[in-house]
């Protein structure tokens, strides 16, 4: 069985290919849909495995460049999924809530992060017991808050080459943030979903457990062989890749601060007793 046919009869288990009821679809997702059973649209599960297959082929295209992907699910469905394989990729996630201006004002985020990183060394160093007891309780509540909302992307100290985002009706507010920064996006969006706000779509049920496990665990394989041509690549440029020649200006200040050295030169005179001119004396202010 060939790795298409294996991964749609994966899909068809995992149940990928039932949409919305009709009456709740948006007519952009024509091209998607296959028909309907009874009141339910029916997703082509043809276009769900090519944009799997497209999608994973970007991932690892990108991860092999230096670049890292954020997965994005904050529904209950996605949460434990997204959180499982982007920590088994090294890669960033945001599962319990997207906050406003997380690409747009990064800044902002990342003076955050420092906090949890000096609270975390509050209780790491003991120094937290030096406390009064309602100081460390209120410190506490601080800690917790930003560990939950911004722990998956404790790690992202630059903008993401690619979000992946499951649900973008809930998520939209990244999906605009992601468009805004330039960020491409990755979704698997439902026959109620608009495909044009995504780079590239894959037609799905975003509702179902085990079809969002089967495909957020595709591209986070995906992510894994990316980065596993990243450090191929740096290898190769650290170890056996050609060293880079000096540059014209490095040249140049070289020669000029050769000294010539031609036999037929007068040698300077290296008797100690050569006299001097003694140097002048600093003033010295009161």
């Amino acid at each position: 069985m060939s790795v298409t046919a294996e991964l749609i009869k994966g899909l068809v288990e995992a149940g990928i290919h039932f949409g919305h009821p009709a009456s709740r679809w948006n007519p952009k997702m024509q091209a998607y849909i296959h028909g309907k059973r009874g009141n339910v649209h029916i997703i082509d599960v043809k276009a769900t495995a090519r944009g799997i297959l497209m999608a994973k082929k970007l991932i690892t295209q990108t991860v092999a460049t230096g670049k890292d992907v954020l997965f994005v699910g904050t529904k209950r469905q996605a949460r434990n999924t997204i959180t499982e394989h982007a920590e088994r990729a090294g890669m960033h996630s945001v599962t319990e809530r997207w906050l406003g201006g997380t690409l747009t004002n990064f800044r902002t985020i990342r003076e955050r992060l420092k906090r949890l990183d000096q609270l975390d060394k509050l209780w790491e160093t003991g120094t937290i017991d030096t406390y009064s007891k309602k100081m460390k309780s209120t410190l506490s509540r601080e800690r917790t808050k930003i560990a939950q909302n911004l722990s998956g992307i404790r790690k992202m100290e630059r903008m993401p080459g690619l979000m992946v985002i499951i649900d973008t009706r809930r998520e939209h507010i990244a999906v605009k943030e992601a468009k805004k920064m330039g960020v491409k996006t990755i979704a698997l969006i439902d026959t109620d979903s608009d495909p044009d706000l995504i780079d590239l779509p894959i037609p799905g049920n975003d509702d179902a457990m085990r079809a969002i496990d089967l495909v957020v665990k595709e591209l986070a394989d995906a992510a894994i062989e990316g980065k596993s041509g990243r450090a191929a690549q740096e290898a190769k440029e650290g170890g056996d890749g050609p060293r880079r020649g000096r540059s014209t200006r490095a040249r140049f200040k070289a020669e000029d601060g050769e000294k010539p050295t031609d036999a037929s030169a007068p040698a300077a005179p290296t008797d100690e007793s050569t006299p001097t001119e003694p140097a002048a004396a600093e003033p010295v202010s009161a």
